[in-house]
């Protein structure tokens, strides 16, 4: 299958970065080129309206301009400017006769610069880093060389930004750090093998039991079985499951992870228990299984549903081959909640108002105290709760929605992809204060 990449970048280094992708094959490149920091948004927001992206390769910079928009389960990586760029960039400096510094260096973390800069036997008081940030401007990053070109005579300038060389080239020395072609396509094939690595994922095989739960009388039980298997039939979301009888009350569904992801909302919800319930009165227990052979996700999908049974009403649950069990899955879009004995008013006042259950802001302010003030991910929260990243991401957004939690800037866990933001909760102090 052909896959479809974004690729964000500077007009300068246009002509480089594409035949960095010629060793790709099966691989169509969407290119947004920019001049001025200004024109990535709307180029990027046409990009995303006029095809179907399967990932996005781009800088910080772009990366800070477009990320409030760019679709959650994208998969990106986000390139910086490694040990290997600045060593040559130097290494051109050195090779044109310039001194070893004095040196002022923008964009590269200071971690980077301090270990190429001690290698290469530099003095660290000659040497001046001025790392990225999502809000300096042009100008700030302009009066850091200035100055330190004023306060250092003979030095020169090395940047990553192109407004900085257009505006600064002819005043000082300065050189312009070029990605190398071999790092891009590197990131490349990292998000090609990452972008597979997920489709294969979609594509394994999964299970469902649809068990119908009440009946005591085999005539009724039977019709009721066949009523449920004619239902999933029809129903258009199981067009390409495999849906056959299991056992004298059950319905098997055979079908990709990707399916089953689909009918339960990203496993935060199971409507088609409800429209059996609605529409021929019976009470489903599903059970979805997720393992390493069909055998394996048909025995936990039954183990799955067994454990739905228990709840008195349609609902569904799932297991993994750890054993994990997720659930109750229910007909409602409401995520998995969690039941305390006692809530009191404030919480529930609480819980009315951000549009959630009193049992889930109740754990959610367990996890507020535990955490003491410290941020946490979409994915921490997830884990947290025992509930899925994009359940988790969903409930971010309803907190953040009613003032219970706020920005927390972001954390780059691995140097490749994307940076993840992070979150404080401030559900307990909210509670405290009413």
């Amino acid at each position: 299958m052909r896959m479809v990449l974004g690729l964000v970048l500077h007009s300068s280094h246009q002509d480089r970065l594409v035949e960095a992708s010629g060793t790709l094959t099966g691989v169509q490149l969407e290119v947004v080129a920019y001049d001025q920091e200004k024109e990535i948004r709307p180029k990027v927001k046409a990009m995303l309206r006029r095809v179907h992206l399967d990932g996005m390769i781009l800088g910080l910079v772009p990366y800070d301009a477009c990320r409030d928009f760019l679709p959650p389960d994208l998969p990106l990586s986000v390139t910086r400017y490694t040990t290997l760029e600045l060593t040559l960039t130097i290494g051109r400096a050195l090779r044109q006769g310039w001194a070893p510094g004095p040196i002022s260096i923008d964009t590269f973390d200071r971690s980077i610069v301090e270990d190429v800069t001690s290698a290469l036997g530099m003095r660290s008081d000659e040497i001046a880093c001025l790392p990225y940030a999502a809000d300096t401007s042009y100008d700030q990053i302009i009066d850091f060389h200035q100055k330190f070109q004023q306060e250092n005579p003979g030095g020169y300038v090395i940047t990553v930004r192109s407004e900085v060389t257009r505006r600064l080239g002819e005043k000082v020395r300065l050189l312009n750090v070029a990605p190398l072609k071999s790092s891009v396509r590197a990131e490349l094939h990292e998000l090609v093998l990452r972008i597979q690595s997920q489709r294969a994922r979609e594509l394994s095989f999964a299970a469902g039991i649809f068990s119908v739960v009440g009946f005591d009388k085999d005539s009724n039980l039977d019709r009721a079985r066949v009523g449920l298997l004619n239902m999933l039939l029809n129903t258009p979301e199981f067009a390409d499951a495999w849906v056959d009888n299991r056992g004298r009350r059950g319905v098997v569904v055979l079908a990709h992870r990707a399916l089953f992801n689909d009918v339960t909302q990203n496993w935060s919800s199971l409507p088609v228990v409800g429209t059996a319930h609605t529409n021929l009165g019976l009470r489903v227990a599903a059970g979805f299984g997720i393992g390493s052979s069909a055998r394996k996700c048909v025995v936990l999908a039954e183990k799955a549903a067994a454990q739905a049974e228990q709840y008195g009403a349609p609902c569904g649950c799932l297991m993994d081959e750890d054993g994990l069990m997720v659930g109750p899955l229910r007909p409602g879009a409401t995520p998995l909640s969690f039941t305390y004995r006692e809530h009191g008013a404030d919480l529930e006042k609480l819980a009315r108002k951000a549009g959630l259950s009193a049992a889930t802001i109740s754990r959610l302010a367990a996890v507020d105290r535990k955490l003491a003030g410290k941020p946490l991910s979409p994915g921490d929260l997830a884990d947290a709760l025992c509930i899925t990243d994009p359940s988790g991401r969903r409930l971010i957004r309803k907190l953040i929605a009613s003032g219970l939690a706020v920005q927390r800037g972001s954390a780059q866990v691995n140097r490749k992809g994307r940076p993840t933001n992070l979150y404080q909760l401030t559900i307990a102090a909210t509670i405290s204060d009413t």
